[in-house]
């Protein structure tokens, strides 16, 4: 371990300049987000880093995203993948390097942007691992192509970068592998999801229709908030009262907008939900659900037909499976490597993913593994009944650099050599 992390820290191209350190490199990642397919800075950074290892490298594939090629003889070829944006989060760590960043809103406002699930950890990680293969490429052989995604978190980048030739302009793998930072474990430690790590998620935007008139007297109205109220309130029932509970699933409003003023009633109100399971026949019936479940209540509430709701939902991401053959490969080389303590089992991720669009479109087997996160000192006391550890996408979350990276480049950095034996 202490061998790879020196070898990503200190490593580089001949007649370049020392590299940045790892955690230096991170702070500046962390205090400079970028939101999804925004993120120019961050790949510029990835570019000049994997340039500076050794590596080919392609810009702007797929809209903001960075590939990066090595070939070292005969062998497979590997993928490896980092995700690059940030979220419309005001951050509240307190860190002297806390992001106070903006970035331009979807509606074209300015939003604080921060890595509250982070890719920050991942970038950095990358570029660690891409300085570590370089510099023991006596001890693998094959092809390495590292990847800067843009635009996860809004399920699109993987797409986008497929789209643009990634399988067609460069190498084609035969495996792929990712990591994700998690809040759930200590830095220093990590989990491999078996089959199941990140389930199927669908984005769904509901309009609530009603007639609008002054607060003072509701009776000439139609109350959309009442009725919005109403619709959030029914949909618990899909998860708690219909859905088989030995199969996971998620329904969750995530956003509400309605009305102008305290005595006004609104003419409409608008919801956003994000609907999750880890099976595509069991999504499409909670999705009919909310449709009926909207539908009957604004008939419960003399809503006329031409002004029932309005629903429209992103296509679903695919629930991310891990190939459980390989996956068995990755956990083992990592009891070797890190020792059994350090390899923790989580249960599967209700968050989801868009990496699995590699292993699928590709057809090649593909892993995602967890890296923990959590500040030692501070894990150790949520388990003692202290403070909870702020999950990823809230606005506390800070993952402890150093040993989160070290750990990230030293079972990364493994298990592309595991892929790649010498020959």
């Amino acid at each position: 371990m202490k061998t790879l992390l020196a070898l990503a820290l200190c490593t580089a191209a001949p007649a370049m300049a020392a590299p940045v350190d790892l955690v230096t490199l991170y702070k500046d990642l962390h205090t400079h987000p970028e939101l999804s397919l925004q993120e120019v800075r961050s790949a510029g950074i990835m570019a000049t880093e994997a340039r500076a290892a050794g590596f080919t490298v392609t810009e702007k594939v797929g809209g903001t995203g960075v590939v990066a090629v090595m070939k070292n003889g005969p062998g497979p070829t590997v993928l490896v993948r980092a995700d690059m944006d940030g979220l419309p989060v005001k951050e509240a760590t307190g860190l002297a390097y806390a992001s106070a960043a903006l970035g331009k809103a979807p509606d074209g406002g300015m939003t604080p942007v921060m890595h509250a699930c982070g890719h920050d950890i991942h970038m950095t990680v990358w570029i660690g691992t891409a300085r570590a293969l370089a510099a023991a490429k006596d001890k693998w052989s094959g092809t390495i192509v590292m990847i800067g995604q843009p635009a996860e978190e809004v399920s699109r980048g993987a797409a986008d970068m497929i789209a643009d030739g990634l399988f067609t302009r460069f190498p084609k793998p035969d495996f792929a592998l990712a990591l994700h930072d998690d809040s759930r474990i200590p830095a220093g430690t990590v989990s491999v999801p078996q089959d199941r790590a990140l389930s199927t998620a669908t984005m769904m935007d509901m309009t609530v229709r009603g007639v609008g008139g002054h607060g003072a007297s509701p009776a000439t109205t139609k109350d959309p908030v009442l009725l919005a109220s109403r619709i959030v309130t029914g949909l618990q029932s899909l998860v708690s009262r219909e859905n088989d509970p030995f199969h996971p699933a998620v329904v969750t409003v995530g956003a509400i907008h309605g009305g102008t003023k305290h005595n006004i009633i609104p003419d409409e109100v608008r919801l956003q939900l994000t609907i999750r399971s880890y099976d595509m026949a069991q999504q499409q019936r909670i999705l009919d659900g909310i449709a009926r479940v909207a539908r009957g209540e604004a008939i419960a509430a003399g809503i006329p037909e031409n002004l029932m709701p309005q629903i429209s939902n992103s296509a679903a991401t695919p629930p991310t499976l891990n190939t459980p053959e390989l996956a068995a490969r990755v956990q083992a080389r990592f009891v070797q490597t890190l020792g059994a303590d350090r390899v923790i089992t989580l249960d599967p991720s209700m968050a989801s993913e868009d990496f699995n669009l590699f292993g699928t479109v590709a057809k090649i087997p593909s892993v995602i593994y967890w890296l923990g996160g959590a500040r030692r000192d501070k894990w150790d006391a949520a388990q003692s009944g202290g403070p909870a550890i702020p999950s990823l996408h809230n606005s506390g979350w800070a993952p402890d650099p150093a040993p989160t990276i070290a750990t990230g480049v030293t079972t990364m950095t493994d298990a592309v050599m595991m892929l790649l034996p010498r020959q």
